[in-house]
């Protein structure tokens, strides 16, 4: 299983407001260069929320369908896999105020189900998730600072 995790920084803003910003997945295919399509199946306040992901992965789509999982009193949206090309995939969202500005924490766990190509896949997906989260803060919230070695590729080199 591979772990994933991104801390970031958005200075002058509130907690509620990024926590909602997050959430607005329909808006990642014009944030982050490798979010190809997203589907809202159904979103918060509806206890059942779900979407469709398709990312931009090697020479080909990354596809998968989470169930959603919003609690703006604790500032967490955890997601969990319902079907898709991981094995598992499942994560938290944790979205805290620290003074006046909010501290975002991006924590995934994946299993691709294919031992004998780990190595080479892993690496390549934490990386896109990594940045897909990077690249969307940065288009919700441009004064975000990235904690952490996360480089953003140029939409350009978008399929490696």
């Amino acid at each position: 299983m591979r772990h994933v995790e991104l801390d970031a920084l958005i200075p002058a803003e509130q907690a509620e407001t990024v926590l909602h910003a997050v959430r607005r997945w329909e808006k990642y295919p014009d944030l982050a260069p490798h979010v190809n399509a997203t589907t809202v199946h159904a979103s918060y306040p509806d206890p059942r929320a779900s979407s469709s992901w398709e990312l931009h992965f090697r020479s080909g789509l990354l596809r998968w369908t989470e169930d959603d999982t919003i609690d703006p009193a604790a500032g967490e949206i955890r997601f969990e896999q319902s079907d898709g090309d991981f094995d598992s995939f499942a994560g938290i969202w944790s979205v805290r105020q620290d003074g006046d500005g909010v501290t975002v924490r991006f924590d995934a766990d994946f299993d691709f189900g294919i031992p004998s190509l780990e190595g080479i896949l892993d690496p390549i997906a934490e990386r896109v998730i990594k940045e897909t989260v990077a690249w969307a803060l940065t288009g919700l919230f441009p004064g975000v600072r990235i904690r952490g070695d996360v480089e953003l590729t140029t939409p350009a080199a978008v399929g490696a």
